[in-house]
């Protein structure tokens, strides 16, 4: 396991860089999903990766995740379909859009995710020796850690209302409403994930597929329902040379997003969005543009990080490497990074891929804004809520050939959006 042929690694980075700059443009399409349909066809066609160089499938997904982490804020922020980790970016960001600010909105957030790179820079060589024996303290724990998330994160629902109200009913129905949907948001949630992850709901030959309906439905399709039933219109967004930050407000944005991000990263079924959320209470920052631009830290650090975990060497640990995250779950049977300079090397993919992705973001970024400025926004959401919809019930029977599963699967979207 050398790197003599590093170039050619260099270039699957680059084309897994470029092809996720404009392919996560389009609203509901996550890496982990694409990266099953990549998979699959390589099973079928061994040519598309280097048997020998097994470094360039791990180096194309690393372009891929890492574009993702930066071009995603695009269809959470302008077409209202966010992922499982942008979606407390919606709101912050709506209120860009209205303010004729989107564009800056944006360019925080990847302002945030090149920031979130850099402190995994910054942390690398620390992660060899202090995280093996932070897992060490923390893994026996990890059961009643990720129960006192829960509870917090239930618990913060409180209070609610305003007291106001001429009648007990009144005043109980504004405190107990959102209340009532948030608690039952959550249980629903724990009873569809039983289902999900105790019973096999599609055909074997399409698990690598399994969730996407599920994320579909329960981010990207209802926040695109309530685009299409809103009759707000959107101002015409202005495009500036500059952006509207100090250094102080970076670090304010900096430090909650790499605390959020950390945690979503180590913890499993911790998404990017809800460390971003706790972090952000922890250290109670109201400025719009701490909180989007801690959104964009807290992503990136937790999906590149994520990933990146895989790359330590196992001897590092006492029982193993350490693996989070769907990518690295679904590259391990291929290939184990022994060696640090791989990790190095891949990080250095990590670097060249955040600059492209945030020069991608700033170009996508303008050419969405003109189609809006052309098209109205219902016709676009009309048309994203179409290819989702297609996405779902076809991409299965494109690799396998088999509608039936296909419509299993569409039958799963209709429970996440419930």
């Amino acid at each position: 396991r050398t790197m003599e042929n590093w170039i050619v690694i260099l270039l699957y980075a680059l084309a897994g860089t470029v092809l996720g700059g404009f392919l996560f443009v389009v609203p509901s399409i996550h890496f982990l999903n694409f990266s099953g349909v990549v998979i699959a066809l390589w099973a079928h066609y061994q040519g598309l990766f280097p048997i020998d160089q097994p470094l360039t499938i791990f180096a194309f997904f690393m372009g891929m995740v890492v574009s993702f982490g930066i071009m995603n804020t695009i269809p959470s922020m302008f077409l209202g379909a966010p992922d499982e980790s942008a979606v407390f970016v919606v709101l912050p960001g709506a209120k860009y859009m209205l303010q004729s600010k989107g564009y800056e909105g944006a360019m925080l957030t990847g302002i945030g995710g090149l920031l979130g790179i850099f402190f995994l820079a910054i942390f690398t060589p620390f992660l060899f020796f202090g995280l093996p024996k932070l897992h060490v303290i923390l893994g026996p724990h990890l059961h009643w850690v990720l129960g006192l998330i829960i509870i917090y994160m239930l618990m913060s629902e409180w209070p609610k209302g305003t007291g106001k109200g001429d009648t007990w009913w009144q005043r109980f129905k504004g405190a107990w409403a959102n209340l009532i949907a948030g608690i039952a948001t959550f249980v629903l949630s724990a009873f569809m994930g039983f289902i999900i992850f105790n019973r096999t709901m599609v055909p074997v030959k399409m698990g690598f597929q399994g969730l996407l309906p599920v994320f579909v439905g329960l981010f990207a399709v209802s926040s695109l329902i309530s685009a299409i039933l809103s009759k707000e219109k959107i101002p015409k967004q202005y495009v500036g040379n500059s952006i509207d930050l100090d250094y102080k407000t970076m670090w304010k944005g900096w430090l909650p997003g790499c605390i959020g991000g950390s945690m979503a990263a180590y913890l499993p079924g911790v998404t990017g969005g809800i460390g971003g959320l706790i972090a952000g209470h922890a250290c109670a920052q109201r400025d719009d543009r701490i909180f989007v631009m801690s959104q964009g830290v807290s992503k990136v650090v937790y999906y590149t990080g994520q990933f990146l975990l895989y790359f330590i060497p196992s001897y590092f640990f006492l029982k193993g490497g350490l693996k989070r995250g769907g990518m690295a779950i679904n590259l391990s049977p291929f290939y184990k990074p022994v060696l640090l300079q791989e990790y190095f090397f891949i990080f250095g993919v990590v670097l060249i891929a955040g600059s492209i992705s945030f020069l991608l973001l700033s170009f996508n970024s303008k050419w969405i804004i003109k189609l809006i400025a052309r098209v109205p926004y219902q016709s676009i959401s009309y048309a994203s809520l179409a290819i989702v919809v297609v996405m779902v019930f076809f991409m299965p029977a494109m690799i396998e050939g088999a509608l039936n599963g296909a419509t299993l699967l569409s039958g799963l979207q209709v429970i996440g959006v419930m």
